[in-house]
């Protein structure tokens, strides 16, 4: 499909003809990322770009450079300022390989789909590419890969522990998180004039200096601090690199240390040692208020990929967001096995309707719109406008959680704000359909306060398939994946079904199913075979587990386990452990690649 926007002075410049358009000379700022540029906030190189361009900033994209050769990464000469690397919107490593360790056929952050335009740990041979060509310029990483790799983790693909990133890339300084608030401050800090960007004997200490102590960062330095970030109180120092290594015990006591204190407001400093130095973590960077969100979201994206895809068909990836709305960030329900909350945090934060009407404007607006928009949601659908009183004075609680073993009463959930706003995006001109495809948490949809809410739901914004988790059946299984059991399940089913019916309209839930968790073996596999054969779900694809770094599964999985109870926990290790779960669950199907970004669909049509 052709891109409906071709006008290259819509988007950030790419090459030095795009400079020339523009008067520049130069850079401030070059981001380097391994997904195709498509100029839309859901691409994190996109909304970074766009936030520092706000600030003032010139901004260039890199998008894909060969990194076996040195033509890419010299296209917009040298920077101002600094480096921003990211590998995408995906670990690379998940990118391009399955659970099963295969490569994969298809990348659809890539042009026309194709695999192999970016390395395998894009953030190291990028940072290590650019820190050749370009002696002196600081290295700014982030995105997901370099969250989920701050500190020292477990690493499926080589399956052992493995240095923090910012050890293995050498980079100045590490920005975690959604990050426009971290990424602003960087330029804001390395613009000033005391502070030279050259990394020469005599100025390092200057750059150091310059970039301590930003929340929401990491860096690494020869010695302790005395105090957290703004905060007055002792860092916290977890088990060494070294320790965690070798010592399983001391790897669950590091991560469950770090889990605890990874909160912004009451969260403190995190040090951890790798040989003589120590890799120092200040506490996240504080939510984005409202008028923040919709500052963000205001920019002048040109929601389409760059002209130069064209000829490749353009971007998959961008198809499936093309025309959706991003509601919300942040997601309370800790699941174990999803990396959310380690990267956008718990604590919710809920753009305008204002703002979400000026989008869904927009979106109207454009020649390639047909009437429908296919999402309005973030990492759970329906925690749009959900806040605590507690999340702003101390943060999201230490002791319990906001949805475990049950939903907590201090939780207030935005329903009546999301069903409002819906009545308000449909009367937009030109809107003829809303639909909601984020996933959704059922066991908050399930008692009288959610009526009117499931209700509006059923009756105009499902397209016909609505996504659930359940995961599994088993009990202790559903627990270790901090999941509630599947009584509750089952009741949001029947109120689903109820809903659609009087609504005059027959709807399915597309249910998201895990296969090989830890805790789970063959003999929880062929309950879950049975639950399927007793309500005739044919799953079309399932999820073999993928331990992701930094999440309670992954930690799981390589110790063991359970980082924070120390209970034991039974762990398929082997190809021959999981595939034989996976043959249990979907005997008639072979194994089937993991949907990048930690699930996969499952068809959960049932006869009626």
């Amino acid at each position: 499909m052709a891109n409906a926007v071709s006008d290259r002075a819509r988007f950030l410049p790419i090459d030095r003809n795009d400079l020339k358009a523009r008067g520049w000379t130069e850079c401030d700022i070059i981001l380097i990322t391994g997904d195709a540029y498509v100029d839309h906030p859901s691409y994190g190189t996109a909304l970074i770009g766009r936030a520092l361009e706000a600030g003032g900033y010139r901004v260039g994209v890199i998008a894909q450079p060969d990194w076996r050769k040195a033509d890419d990464f010299l296209a917009l000469g040298r920077p101002r300022l600094f480096f921003g690397i990211s590998a995408g919107n995906l670990d690379s490593m998940v990118s391009n390989y399955t659970s099963s360790r295969k490569p994969r056929r298809t990348d659809d952050y890539s042009p026309g789909g194709k695999s192999g335009f970016r390395p395998n740990r894009a953030t190291i041979v990028y940072t290590s590419k650019v820190k050749g060509l370009f002696l002196g310029v600081p290295v700014v990483i982030g995105g997901i890969e370099a969250s989920l790799r701050r500190l020292a983790h477990y690493d499926y693909w080589e399956d052992k522990v493995r240095r923090s990133l910012l050890i293995d890339t050498k980079a100045e300084i590490l920005a975690y998180g959604m990050a426009e608030r971290q990424m602003v401050e960087i330029a804001k800090r390395l613009s000033m004039p005391a502070t030279p960007g050259a990394d020469t004997r005599g100025q390092r200490p200057a750059l150091q200096r310059a970039l301590d102590g930003i929340p929401g960062t990491v860096v690494v330095r020869r010695g302790v601090p005395s105090h957290g970030a703004a905060k007055g109180e002792n860092a916290v120092e977890v088990p060494s690199f070294e320790e965690v290594s070798k010592d399983k015990e001391k790897f669950n006591l590091a991560f469950k240390l770090a889990y605890l204190e990874s909160d912004p407001v009451r969260g403190r400093t995190i040090a951890q040692r790798h040989g003589d130095r120590f890799v120092i973590q200040y506490p996240p960077a504080a939510p984005l208020s409202t008028e923040e969100m919709d500052r963000i979201y205001a920019l002048p994206f040109a929601y389409a990929w760059h002209p130069v895809y064209d000829r490749a068909g353009g971007v998959p990836g961008f198809e499936t967001i093309r025309f959706s709305i991003t509601s919300h960030r942040g997601c309370s329900a800790e699941c174990s096995f999803c990396s959310l909350h380690a990267h956008q945090g718990r604590i919710i934060q809920s753009r305008s309707k204002g703002s979400i009407l000026a989008e869904a404007r927009k979106l109207a607006a454009r020649p390639d719109f047909k009437g429908t928009i296919t999402d309005i949601g973030g990492p759970t659908a329906n925690l749009y406008g959900a806040d605590c009183e507690f999340w702003t004075r101390q943060g999201a609680c230490r002791a319990k959680q906001c949805m475990m073993p049950g939903k907590c009463g201090n939780l207030r959930l935005g329903y009546e704000k999301a069903v409002d706003l819906w009545r308000d995006v449909m009367k937009v001109p030109g809107v003829k359909h809303l639909f909601i495809q984020s996933g959704l948490r059922y066991d908050l949809l399930i008692d009288q306060a959610s009526d009117d809410y499931l209700r509006a739901l059923c009756a105009e914004h499902v397209s016909g398939r609505l996504k659930v988790a359940p995961e599994h059946c088993d009990p202790r299984v559903l627990a270790l994946m901090n999941k509630p059991e599947l009584g509750k399940y089952a009741k949001f089913e029947e109120r689903f079904v109820r809903f659609s019916r009087e609504a005059g309209k027959k709807q399915y839930l597309v249910n998201y199913w895990i296969s090989a968790h830890p805790g789970a073996g063959i003999s929880e596999a062929e309950d879950l075979a049975e639950y399927f054969h007793e309500r005739n779900i044919r799953p079309e694809q399932i999820q073999d587990f993928l331990p992701l770094p930094m999440t309670v599964s992954g930690a799981m999985y390589w110790t063991g386990r359970h980082p924070f109870t120390g209970e034991p926990v039974r762990v398929a290790r082997t190809h021959k452990e999981r595939e034989a779960q996976r043959l249990k669950v979907q005997p008639k199907s072979p194994s089937r690649s993991l949907l990048k970004g930690g699930k996969e669909r499952v068809s959960g049509k049932r006869k009626s």
